[in-house]
């Protein structure tokens, strides 16, 4: 197991998202990835990024809390506001980056994003954080409860809405 994929499953631990390293068999949405009942499913075998475990554990993250256990397979294709929250999630991956002190390349590499991933790290690497309105709506960063900017972030899994405005 690589150095950065174990940087990051103690990550997941720290934050309360589950996983379940185990084969997978059939097709995925990502190599060596797949989503089941609001957990991550992870076949070191079969992964190619270990950066893109960080990206799809930002899919559960940033999901009301009851509607974290409802995911499950290709996130974006069978849940109607998936694309509305994609920048969040690429919002609080890069958060994650940044908390974890990863190069960047690891989650943002040349086969993701749909070609856009060095955009990605220039547009964030120069402050221009596209979709930060959208994790402070949702509670995550830069809060009345926070004092420091983002990439900090208030917390690490999107709250209850009533939990949001306390």
């Amino acid at each position: 197991m690589s150095p950065d994929l174990v940087k990051i499953l103690s990550f997941l631990d720290e934050v309360g998202i589950e996983y379940e390293l185990t084969p997978l068999s059939g097709e995925s949405f990502l190599p060596g990835i797949s989503i089941g009942n609001g957990r991550l499913l992870i076949d070191v075998a079969q992964l190619k990024h270990p950066g893109d475990v960080l990206h799809e554990a930002g899919h559960i993250a940033v999901e009301l809390p009851e509607d974290r256990p409802k995911l499950s397979g290709n996130v974006e294709e069978h849940k109607p506001n998936a694309a509305k929250l994609e920048i969040g999630v690429i919002l609080w991956t890069w958060a994650a980056i940044v908390y974890l002190d990863l190069d960047p390349a690891i989650v943002f590499h040349e086969e993701g994003y749909r070609g856009a991933s060095t955009w990605y790290i220039e547009q964030f690497s120069q402050g221009n954080y596209i979709g930060l309105p959208l994790l402070k709506w949702m509670g995550l960063t830069g809060g009345p409860q926070s004092l420091e900017p983002f990439p900090h972030m208030t917390q690490w899994l999107r709250p209850a809405p009533e939990e949001s405005l306390s």
